[in-house]
């Protein structure tokens, strides 16, 4: 490390990518400064402002980030990574980046159908990990987080955008704002912009929450967030920790389905939930929540609406119902022909 120079992200891609325009096409040049721009937001997002910072373990998280920022299937992951990839060995070269740094930057090994990402929270394992958080950790942070994600279907940068302003009560609905100059952008701007129906057992969660266990805070715009910590808005980072925390089976039944030694499991460490192979991203419980409402034969166009995606996302990316659950839910119609 002593040899390196310190150098901010930002003047580190200007660097590569006038380094590269003479070699590559603009189109070439368009897409690389798309993708590390990404790489950009998170290093901002997570306080670094020297590359000479970066290890291992801290792109294995960006790549964890943006897969899930991003909603990734793993060939559009692939691309993004390999660019990463590229990158880091330019900052080597410039004395900016550990050497080596580049063959730690990993990314997915395709098969035929890794156009589609799969992975998700199926209903049982979502209702018993709610039944625990209902009983053991009620009205946390984490318990309103994952019941959010499940009810609503929305991403985790909606919860992080969320204030509690946005939640009426007596409406039962809470309301869905793009704010990028206060820190909260949403997917999609301003068209992800919405309002969201919630039950009565969402809605008296949320009251409790608020009422007795929020920490009573605003963040650095003045804002009240609803999903807060003693410092402020959580960031969407502790947000997924939430996530993977509470859903490694061990913490839930006790047990280790990988036959783990729990004195000595890595993924028990509050900093890596995420090496349990068990363990879920935000993004699983929201394409669980939307399966399961699919299967409660939802109409397509609600769940739509309702989780800010289209029709047709819905049915290459998130419905996971078998050919014969669609075919018994299409029986219904059958007397109308």
């Amino acid at each position: 490390m002593e040899n390196l120079e310190p150098i901010d992200p930002e003047t580190a891609l200007d660097l590569y990518l006038t380094d590269r325009d003479t070699e590559v096409t603009q189109a070439t040049l368009y897409s690389h400064s798309s993708r590390l721009g990404h790489f950009v937001r998170w290093c901002n997002e997570q306080g670094i402002d020297n590359l000479n910072d970066l290890t291992g373990r801290k792109m294995q998280e960006y790549r964890m980030w943006r897969r899930e920022d991003g909603d990734l299937s793993p060939a559009s992951e692939k691309t993004q990574m390999d660019t990463v990839r590229v990158f880091v060995k330019y900052l080597e070269s410039i004395d900016a980046a550990e050497e080596d740094l580049h063959v730690k930057v990993r990314s997915p090994l395709l098969t035929g159908k890794d156009n589609v990402r799969d992975v998700m929270l199926e209903q049982d394992r979502a209702d018993e990990i709610l039944d625990y958080l209902e009983k053991y950790e009620y009205a946390s942070r984490p318990h309103v987080l994952l019941s959010l994600l499940w009810h609503t279907m929305m991403r985790v940068g909606a919860a992080h955008a969320l204030d509690v302003d946005d939640y009426d009560p007596d409406e039962q609905l809470l309301e869905i704002h793009h704010q990028p100059d206060t820190g909260t952008p949403i997917k999609n701007q301003a068209k992800g912009e919405r309002l969201v129906a919630i039950s009565d057992d969402l809605c008296a969660l949320l009251d409790d929450w608020i009422e007795t266990r929020r920490p009573d805070v605003t963040d650095e715009y003045g804002r009240e967030p609803l999903l807060a910590t003693r410092q402020g808005r959580a960031h969407k980072g502790t947000l997924r920790g939430d996530c993977y925390r509470f859903t490694r089976p061990c913490i839930v039944t006790g047990n280790c389905p990988h036959d783990r030694d729990q004195d000595t499991c890595s993924a028990l460490d509050h900093e890596h939930p995420y090496e349990c192979p068990s363990s879920v991203s935000p993004h699983a419980l929201r394409r669980g929540g939307i399966t399961y409402a699919l299967n409660q034969e939802w109409p397509t166009k609600a769940v739509s609406n309702r989780a800010n995606v289209s029709e047709g996302v819905i049915d290459e990316h998130y419905d996971r119902r078998t050919k014969r659950e669609k075919m018994e839910q299409r029986r219904q119609y059958l007397d109308n022909i």
